[in-house]
């Protein structure tokens, strides 16, 4: 006799993180049937998904917000974990709307159809909302750090997460919390900073850098954040937030520099623009959590053949 299927809904499965999240699981876990729901805003691409769809993986077009559509679905399901958000930081500078849509009131109704439905729950946070560090710092955030986002963008995660701990406390649903560090790997967006560099570079555009380029970001390969969010989904204690990174430190310009050693092309090949408003110095954090408790530990830590390998792909 069989195990029983598990039925897990993922939200924002056709972008960058959440397709490598659904590609990772139907390889780990034949007991699974996923639900994948998917706005397909510019930054979610069904093509992401390519020889994925099929008997063990359902694509359903809609949008977190819609609450009929999701309360439809999560009635299926048994556990749900959502990547669904507005991400990049230039846009919610220059639109906040969306945001505020998306990230708090499309994660409200997530939350209500977990309280209906009694599902597992998990939500995907970033490192931006707890601000940021000065460069000199050699601080960490943990899970214990207050809150203290600079942008729109990081203001609706944080809000976000403040709605799951609610929900957890005053309604006892079963749901975790991962932060995690700037993630780069196969299929993200151009939008994003390391690949917006290796396009610039193919085109013999010289790469662009905000401000001086001495923001740090520790710098996390998505296959390592999938396996760290698996681990959390089906081990994590309920009511936990883990954070996920790598300790892969770099400076915005030393990424750069690695990006052109890499394509053979001269070290002082980029550009300077004006600043980002707002722009945080630095973010770090604190993995020895997710390390004790999961036994989890990155491993595709060797940055210059993670560049090479991203060079070839795109």
């Amino acid at each position: 006799m069989g195990l029983k299927k598990i039925k897990m809904l993922v939200t924002g499965g056709a972008g960058f993180i959440g397709s490598n999240f659904i590609r990772y699981v139907l390889n780990q876990n034949p007991n699974v049937i996923i639900m994948c729901v998917d706005k397909l805003t510019y930054a979610g691409n069904k093509q992401n998904l390519a020889g994925v769809i099929g008997p063990r993986c359902q694509f359903i077009k809609g949008d977190i917000c819609d609450q009929v559509l999701m309360d439809s679905i999560a009635a299926e399901c048994d556990m749900l974990i959502n990547f669904a958000a507005e991400s990049h930081n230039d846009n919610a500078l220059a639109a906040p709307k969306p945001f505020i849509e998306t990230n708090i009131v499309g994660t409200y109704t997530l939350l209500e159809v977990v309280r209906k439905y009694n599902l597992r729950y998990h939500q995907i946070s970033t490192d931006e909302v707890y601000g940021d560090l000065p460069l000199d710092s050699l601080a960490k955030f943990d899970e214990h750090s207050p809150y203290r986002p600079s942008s729109p963008y990081s203001a609706s995660k944080a809000s976000a997460d403040m709605l799951v701990r609610a929900w957890i406390r005053s309604f006892g649903i079963k749901a975790t919390i991962s932060n995690c560090t700037n993630n780069y790997g196969p299929l993200q967006h151009t939008e994003k900073f390391i690949p917006q560099q290796i396009t610039r570079l193919k085109q013999g555009q010289p790469a662009y850098l905000y401000g001086d380029g001495t923001n740090v970001r520790d710098w996390l390969h998505v296959t390592d954040h999938v396996r760290a969010l698996y681990m959390i989904l089906f081990a994590g204690r309920i009511g936990e937030t883990y954070l996920i990174s790598s300790d892969c430190l770099y400076s915005n310009v030393a990424i750069v520099k690695q990006l052109l050693a890499v394509m053979h092309l001269p070290s002082d090949f980029y550009c300077y623009g004006p600043d980002r408003p707002g722009h945080d110095l630095k973010y770090a954090l604190d993995n020895h959590k997710i390390k004790r408790e999961l036994n989890w530990y990155p491993r595709k830590t060797d940055l210059t053949a993670n560049l090479a390998a991203l060079v070839e792909l795109y």
